[in-house]
């Protein structure tokens, strides 16, 4: 297990005098030592560098793969986005969602397109009866929700109007977790300007 982690040329040294990633290491290989079926690792990449983040998430998902149960904590939603497939989130020792990774983005966020245009204004006019509304980012560029990538740029080309970008957007497993807690946060921060 100790050259699984990695720690193979610090075996012999004393575990008192290891960093926070080669702790975390060792914690892994300790967790390891039973094969076990099921494994419970609370902020397994606290510490590490990217390469021993990058061997976490795919070790973990190797043992998934091999029909083993592993549950991670973390607040670290861009990583959990990589490596679950399934998440439960919780709120004040409440379960506020349980679902497929997927599934919860998709509940709890929206899909919008970044649009910039030097004819913005009409592009809002003809998408209207489309239900697409639009949310401006900066002159010539705007959100758009209502509407797909793939239906904007027809019906701009149907109407003769440039694009210059449009860009596809869904909601990140941050943007879940925040709607998801937004009532059951214990320390909000204040939004900076």
């Amino acid at each position: 297990m100790i050259e699984l982690t990695g720690l193979a040329s610090v075996a012999d040294k004393r575990a008192g005098g290891f960093s926070l990633g080669m702790g975390q290491r060792l914690g892994l290989a300790a967790a390891l030592l039973g094969d076990p079926h099921t494994l419970v690792l609370d902020e397994p990449v606290n510490g590490l560098d990217p390469e021993g983040v990058r061997w976490v998430r795919e070790f973990v998902r190797h043992l998934a793969a091999e029909g083993r149960t592993v549950l991670l904590s973390s607040h670290l939603m861009s990583e959990m986005a990589q490596t679950a497939d399934h998440v439960i989130v919780l709120g004040r020792g409440a379960v506020l969602a349980d679902a497929a990774l997927a599934d919860l983005v998709r509940s709890w966020t929206s899909a919008s397109v970044l649009v910039r245009s030097p004819d913005l204004s009409r592009l809002i006019e003809v998408l209207a009866p489309v239900g697409a509304t639009a949310t401006a980012v900066e002159p010539g560029a705007a959100t758009l929700t209502g509407a797909s990538a793939t239906d904007i740029g027809e019906i701009a080309a149907q109407h003769g109007i440039p694009l210059h970008e449009l860009t596809p957007r869904q909601g990140s497993l941050e943007d879940a977790y925040l709607a998801l807690t937004d009532d059951v946060i214990e320390y909000k921060t204040k939004e900076l300007v």
